[in-house]
């Protein structure tokens, strides 16, 4: 019992939601990339009409490029707390209880997304024992846009359960101004940083010189 709870307070978990933000960063600028030249193919594409010739498969592609993107970027979304959070009982709570509440929410997420990523595999498996096509000219093997697709859902519940793990082990080991800065909306953030600061500076003023 005692290791574990040595263990538990030992861990780092700041460096491990570091390094989290810093592969999802990677992925975002990934995804970035990957729809900048499906726009440059799309525009080549069109262009090319105009003269009666075309690469063909431009709007199969694009439609690819979009499920794939959406899936790999979630992740880089939710370590930035870019999804919309509805907190008209969260504003009204004292500190623990708006802890509290940010775990709920990243549990909740965590569940939901891992459910999807289980439900998204029969999907590809289909696909793959099938070995189905598209009914389409280009006739794309579907286990190729449907294995990228399924690894932006598997990336974004790891993202998810890692976050989870990490609030939890924050508040485990009563570390509230990094989770704060990690998990609290930006306006909390900067709500906290002006209170702290009018704390010091009030305790400068009541020093006397």
């Amino acid at each position: 019992m005692t290791a574990e709870r040595t263990g538990a307070e030992g861990m780092n978990w700041e460096r491990l939601l570091e390094r989290t933000h810093r592969a999802n960063e990677f992925v975002a600028l990934a995804v970035g990339v990957m729809l900048v030249l499906t726009a440059l193919f799309i525009l080549t594409d069109v262009t090319l009409r105009k003269v009666g010739r075309s690469l063909g498969g431009s709007d199969e592609i694009a439609g690819y490029a979009m499920a794939i993107t959406a899936s790999w970027g979630l992740g880089y979304a939710l370590v930035e707390l870019a999804h919309v959070r509805i907190d008209l009982v969260h504003r009204r709570l004292p500190g623990g209880g708006r802890a509290l509440l940010d775990v709920v929410a990243i549990a909740s997420l965590a569940l939901t997304v891992a459910l999807v990523a289980f439900q998204c595999w029969p999907v590809l498996e289909k696909s793959l024992s099938r070995g189905s096509r598209a009914n389409t000219p280009l006739e794309t093997p579907l286990w190729i846009p449907q294995g990228l697709w399924f690894g932006g859902w598997i990336w974004f519940a790891a993202s998810a359960l890692i976050l989870l793990a990490a609030a939890v082990g924050l508040l485990l080991q009563r570390r509230r101004e990094p989770f704060d800065r990690w998990f609290a909306a930006v306006d909390e953030v900067a709500a906290l940083s002006a209170a702290d600061a009018g704390k010091s500076e009030h305790a400068e003023r009541s020093t006397p010189s």
